[in-house]
């Protein structure tokens, strides 16, 4: 018995089954890709956004989690330099507890964002309509997100007044993320930055002539020493 073969007609021409269904996935292929084009500065923005926002989240459970199970405590960063009479003269910063401790959670968080799932970060095609009906539907956009060498986490200090002879002071943690957006076609990129306070106390007494700290900051070197005079 013979094979079967099926054939259309295009302007009176026979064309093979096969050849039709190629041009077919073919044209289909590039609408798509024209489509993407098209709707390609708003992908960009949708994806940027849902990547910061995750980003976030990361930041925020990390912290959050080195807080709770005592990594993070305002005794182990600061201790205090009392005069005779018993008095807060000088506050200096662990620095040997604040680089490990900054290299740690930054270094968890680069790994989450390494493990977050591309359908987390997909996007319905729907969505970039803009229609509220459409929203959240039809096939989903992969997007993947890596993490830059650039990001970094330092901590920082804060001074204010807490009421008639008292200061609070707070410590807060900054972390800068630098992330790639891999979307079909084209790279995006994003800095998230967060500012955490971590740990704090209210100096009762008079403002402490100095706070004494060595930079956290990799630009400035880990041996940089600084004094800063709190009281003018």
């Amino acid at each position: 018995m013979g094979r079967l073969r099926f054939r259309f007609r295009y302007g009176g021409a026979r064309i093979p089954l096969r050849f039709a269904l190629c041009a077919a996935l073919a044209a289909a292929v590039a609408a798509w890709a024209c489509a993407v084009s098209q709707l390609q500065p708003v992908l960009s923005r949708l994806a940027v956004a849902r990547a910061s926002n995750t980003v976030n989240r990361i930041v925020a459970r990390a912290v959050n989690e080195a807080v709770e199970n005592g990594a993070i405590s305002y005794g182990q960063l600061i201790s205090f330099e009392k005069d005779n009479d018993g008095r807060i003269a000088a506050v200096h910063s662990n620095m040997a507890v604040c680089n490990r401790l900054q290299a740690e959670i930054l270094d968890i968080i680069l790994t989450r964002i390494e493990e977050v799932p591309a359908r987390d970060l997909s996007i319905p095609v729907g969505t970039l309509s803009g229609s509220p009906l459409l929203a959240g539907r039809g096939p989903r956009i992969s997007v993947r997100m890596e993490s830059a060498g650039s990001s970094s986490a330092r901590f920082g200090n804060t001074f204010t007044s807490a009421g008639i002879n008292q200061t609070r002071h707070e410590i807060v943690l900054y972390i800068d993320v630098s992330v790639a957006i891999l979307l079909p076609g084209f790279t995006t990129a994003t800095k998230v930055s967060n500012a955490v306070t971590v740990a704090e106390t209210v100096i009762v007494g008079a403002v402490p002539e100095s706070y004494t700290y060595f930079s956290t900051n990799p630009a400035d070197g880990y041996d940089d020493q600084k004094d800063y005079v709190l009281n003018g």
